[in-house]
């Protein structure tokens, strides 16, 4: 079902898209989608309250209760406030709208509906994206786009199936956001990161408890996967804070409505804003950071960042902000914190300006704890060679070594042009880590394996000038020794390459002649 709903959904959605901008289109479905789901599941709540209060043998048993009591019970916020359910006034509600596609004005009447929303949940007070009114669409358009997202049906009673529709719309975001990832190129990738690539953080991180951090969070990817994690574990996703910052605006927008679907109690500042300029979580200290900062960033430097506090192993370059947002992590972490960065491969090399110095303090002072190489054509906006950073604020297994994955090898095409990790190269991965720190549940010890992993000395790594390219230190695959002589492979090898010389020697003749035949001399 799920995959049908996919499908029909972008395929209409990219036909009623005609000359609009992916990058503004994504804002007008999303929307929808998520007004429908609050809707529903507000109905839902309804429909059950409905038969709790006349079911003798239920807690919210009305005794003798008539209908126009019902009715008045049923305006009581508490009841949907318990269960996580967005209060949705009746103006607002899905049916209302769907009714009302066909008018010349219905997107005013759904800016209306969601300032309603707005108005009656504080929590997404500012959040939603009131476009509707002026978007550019032909006639009668915005009405069909209503008409198709009226057949996703979320209602559900009972905790499983609460869960499955909140799953559901989970997968239809998600897709979503790939699918215009997809469609924007380079402009895409601002606001999502491939799920693959947060899996493998997260499975590295392991984010059980405590507080997660992603100072530039996107539409929220890093947290969606830190709840799939906990659940998947059999933890309570209760047991973990989400703290979030976003610059732009609609992407914080999204972001807030992606959490918001899933139930995830959220902190994303009280507005967008610069992480580096407005940190929006300056006294937070978390037990995980997990960010993919934009790459390369030239243009994020300002006058007041001199002398900040943040830069402990030196004032970054202002033509790049990879060395910024390191040490912006490190600086949000607990001493028991670790963190998990997407970069550009360049950040493990670069002596530019101050990136080397930066570089050796940081890994002289024992901060960097793992790096992997990662494979081209993971991501959808950049085809820019990226890698895994991840610190420590305080080492307190494998002192003075730091552990290299080359993962290069690993992805696994999916399309011409698209290229991921799978769930067992994940698993394969964060074991690797866990085994190194001696955390592997079965208990399995850590071995270097060539061609794939190795741990590192500080002091080996100072002999390399500081580098930290995994495939300078993890050496070449092992192959396997065929007892051959070097002299007899070569003798053999040399005679099948004249044998094929010889039977191309032939067919070059048989060509010719059969050109011949035909007239056709050269």
């Amino acid at each position: 079902m799920i995959e049908d709903i996919r499908k029909t959904l972008w395929a209409t959605a990219d036909k009623l898209r005609a000359n609009m901008d992916a990058a503004e289109y994504k804002h007008i479905v999303l929307g929808l989608i998520f007004v429908k789901y609050i809707s529903d599941t507000f109905q839902t709540r309804r429909d059950e309250l409905t038969h709790r209060f006349v079911d003798a043998a239920d807690d919210y048993f009305l005794d003798g209760a008539d209908q126009d009591l019902i009715n008045e019970e049923l305006e009581d916020r508490d009841y949907y406030k318990e269960v996580n359910v967005f209060w949705v006034p009746e103006a607002a509600r899905w049916e209302t709208l769907r009714a009302q596609a066909k008018q010349a004005d219905i997107g005013k009447r759904i800016d209306d509906a969601l300032s309603l929303i707005e108005t009656e949940n504080p929590k997404l007070k500012g959040i939603l994206d009131k476009r509707y009114a002026r978007v550019q669409l032909p006639d009668g358009k915005l009405g069909e786009l209503v008409d198709l997202v009226s057949k996703i049906g979320f209602g559900a009673t009972g905790d499983m199936a609460k869960n499955h529709a909140r799953d559901l719309l989970g997968q239809v975001y998600e897709y979503f956001l790939g699918q215009f990832a997809s469609a924007e190129g380079k402009r895409g990738g601002q606001f999502y990161t491939p799920a693959s690539i947060v899996k493998t953080l997260v499975a590295v991180l392991a984010p059980h408890h405590g507080q997660v951090y992603d100072p530039c969070c996107g539409s929220g990817g890093m947290f969606v996967q830190s709840e799939k994690f906990i659940e998947a574990h059999g933890g309570q996703l209760g047991d973990v804070s989400i703290y979030g910052q976003e610059a732009n605006p609609t992407t914080w927008r999204l972001a807030a409505m992606n959490l918001a679907i899933r139930g995830i109690d959220f902190n994303l500042g009280k507005e967008p804003a610069d992480t580096f300029v407005r940190n929006q979580h300056a006294d937070l200290r978390a037990d995980f950071v997990l960010a993919n900062p934009p790459f390369n960033i030239s243009d994020w430097w300002h006058g007041s960042l001199e002398g900040d506090p943040r830069w402990v192993y030196g004032t970054p370059p202002q033509a790049n902000a990879n060395y910024a947002w390191l040490q912006h992590m490190l600086h949000h972490l607990k001493p028991t914190g670790r963190a998990g960065i997407v970069l550009a491969n360049g950040s493990m090399s670069s002596s530019q300006n101050s990136e080397g110095d930066i570089r050796r303090a940081m890994v002289d002072a024992d901060k960097v704890e793992v790096m992997i190489a990662l494979p081209g054509q993971l991501f959808f906006n950049t085809q820019i060679p990226a890698c895994l950073w991840f610190l420590v604020k305080e080492k307190r297994a494998r002192q003075s070594e730091v552990l290299f994955i080359d993962a290069r090898k690993l992805g696994s095409m999916i399309s011409r042009v698209q290229c991921e990790f799978t769930d067992e190269v994940i698993e394969k991965i964060a074991s690797t880590v866990a085994a190194w720190r001696g955390e592997d549940a079965s208990g399995e010890e850590y071995a270097d394996v060539a061609g794939y992993c190795r741990s590192v000395t500080l002091a080996e790594i100072a002999e390399h000038g500081h580098v930290l390219t995994p495939g300078r230190y993890v050496g070449a695959e092992a192959v396997e020794d065929d007892d051959e002589s070097f002299a007899d492979k070569m003798q053999r090898l040399t005679e099948t390459l004249g044998e094929q010389m010889a039977k191309g020697a032939e067919l070059d003749q048989l060509i010719r002649q059969k050109l011949g035949g035909l007239g056709y001399e050269f």
